[in-house]
């Protein structure tokens, strides 16, 4: 139990939090219809509990490292179980989305202190295995997600989506209560608020600008202001974290090349391997007229892979330099992409299997590779910014990856498709449509908008291969694991004794 105790106690909560980003694709048609519900309110219900979950993991990370990573991964915790609560209960779309995002607090307080607290207790070659288990779950709930959101969505219905995380959290509370050691970083430390308020509006803005282009138009008045009031908050940002005393984000960090190399592969990953799933489930369930479950099992080959991989790779490729674990990852994700662009009016889900094989198989090298690397990049005593700085950059891009995916998808869909005949289609109107268009201009149409956004994640993830490849050099963040020679934290019997 010393061993594999706190491993199973900061993974559950793992799981569960990823779980929870990916678990709501297969049931959105199903959410559509019981809460009448628009493809801009199913976007913000995926985008909402990710986004909150990338703005706030520096923020928590920094918290966490004063107030106590235990202490914080708790609270994240119980939050999130409230919220759980409170989605299964939604009665409109938009008190779901409000409950998204009060999940995704929840979820940032939990994912910010994951990492901190492993490297706490797992050292060395320990250490690596530790990561190597921890991104198998991470890799694996994500794409664990849509099966076994098709089991409840078609079971007893898809607020037990939410309600399955009640019980959940009950044991990870009382296993990390008693299992888990408390953990700080240096002391003198403050909460950069303001960094945080910034950052939140910066990942907020950009989000919402990309949903707003694929409603309105890329040059519609929303999007425009959107997008500029984004770069005035990432602007501000930047300026408080220059003076800031201790900033959520070290600057000076980017002018490293392996720490840009590590933060961009972060960004493009998630986007690349789940942004378009949502949208090929709804395709699936409403256009091939599959059930919940069935669409989820479709995933099965990129889960499969997924975890497979993460364990093999976390024992087997230690002090493999993280460059090509990362960037041959990245190049294998993009790659299944590209293979999935392959869909037309008679395509089934079977044309998908061998991209989704290469998505999970890339997926296991990245996984835990670049969370070792997000470690080994920073000072031992900021593992808190390590943690919440990729995390925040893989739920960034996954927030990004849903919206980028689906105003691709309707651009293409309004070639063949009024606008708002496209938005109620990839929204999983299909059975509103057929009286207007044929099956086989609605598959068309939903195929080749599939098509176009496979493309475009599999440009991004190429692009991110390419930045990891050039830039993750000679680092110390090197490989898979951290270097030895101190501790990447100090529990709280050490903190106390260096008084």
């Amino acid at each position: 139990m010393r061993t594999w105790g706190p491993l199973t106690a900061i993974c559950l909560g793992t799981f569960m939090l990823l779980l929870d980003v990916t678990i709501v694709v297969v049931a959105l048609p199903d959410m559509a219809g019981s809460l009448h519900a628009s493809l801009s309110d199913l976007q913000w219900v995926v985008d909402g509990y990710a986004l909150a979950l990338a703005a706030l993991l520096l923020g928590a990370g920094a918290a966490a490292d004063i107030l106590g990573r235990r202490r914080v991964h708790v609270a994240g915790v119980v939050l999130f179980a409230a919220a759980s609560l409170l989605c299964g209960l939604a009665s409109g779309p938009g008190t779901l989305v409000a409950a998204r995002a009060v999940q995704g607090v929840g979820a940032a307080a939990m994912f910010a202190t994951t990492l901190p607290l492993l490297g706490s207790v797992y050292q060395g070659r320990q250490r690596s295995a530790a990561l190597g288990v921890w991104g198998a779950v991470s890799g694996g709930a994500a794409a664990v997600g849509p099966v076994l959101g098709g089991l409840l969505a078609e079971g007893p219905g898809w607020r037990w989506i939410f309600f399955v995380n009640l019980p959940v959290s009950v044991v990870a509370v009382w296993l990390t209560l008693r299992v888990v050691p408390e953990s700080r970083g240096p002391r003198g430390m403050r909460v950069d608020w303001l960094g945080t308020v910034t950052f939140a509006g910066f990942a907020g803005g950009t989000t919402y600008a990309v949903v707003r282009a694929g409603e309105d138009g890329w040059t519609a008045s929303g999007a425009l202001a959107s997008f500029g009031l984004a770069a005035l908050a990432l602007v501000c940002f930047v300026l408080v974290e220059r003076r800031a005393a201790h900033p959520l984000l070290d600057l000076s960090l980017l002018r490293k090349p392996a720490f840009v190399g590590v933060m961009a592969g972060a960004l493009a990953f998630n986007g690349v391997a789940f942004g378009v799933i949502a949208y090929t489930s709804i395709w699936m369930q409403t256009l091939l007229g599959m059930s919940p479950v069935r669409a989820g099992l479709t995933l099965l080959p990129l889960t499969g892979a997924a975890v497979v991989v993460a364990i093999l790779g976390g024992r087997l490729l230690h002090g493999v330099p993280a460059r090509l674990t990362i960037g041959g990852g990245l190049l294998l994700v993009g790659s299944g992409s590209f293979c999935q662009a392959v869909l037309d009016a008679g395509s089934g889900w079977t044309a998908l299997a061998p991209g989704l094989v290469l998505v999970g198989v890339g997926t296991g090298l990245v996984s835990p590779a670049i969370a070792g690397a997000a470690l080994a990049a920073m000072p031992p005593g900021r593992a808190g910014m390590a943690g919440g700085a990729v995390n925040t950059f893989r739920q960034l891009g996954y927030a990004l990856g849903v919206a980028v995916c689906g105003t691709v998808l309707t651009s293409r869909m309004r070639d063949t498709l009024p606008q708002d005949a496209a938005h109620t289609l990839a929204g999983g109107g299909a059975a509103a449509l057929r009286g207007a268009f044929s099956a086989h201009t609605l598959r068309s149409a939903f195929a080749s908008g599939l098509n176009s956004a496979f493309v475009v994640m599999g440009v991004v993830g190429t692009i991110g291969a390419a930045l990891v490849l050039g830039l993750v050099r000679k680092e110390r963040a090197a490989g898979t694991g951290v270097t030895d020679s101190a501790p990447a934290t100090l529990t709280e019997e050490e903190t106390a004794s260096r008084g």
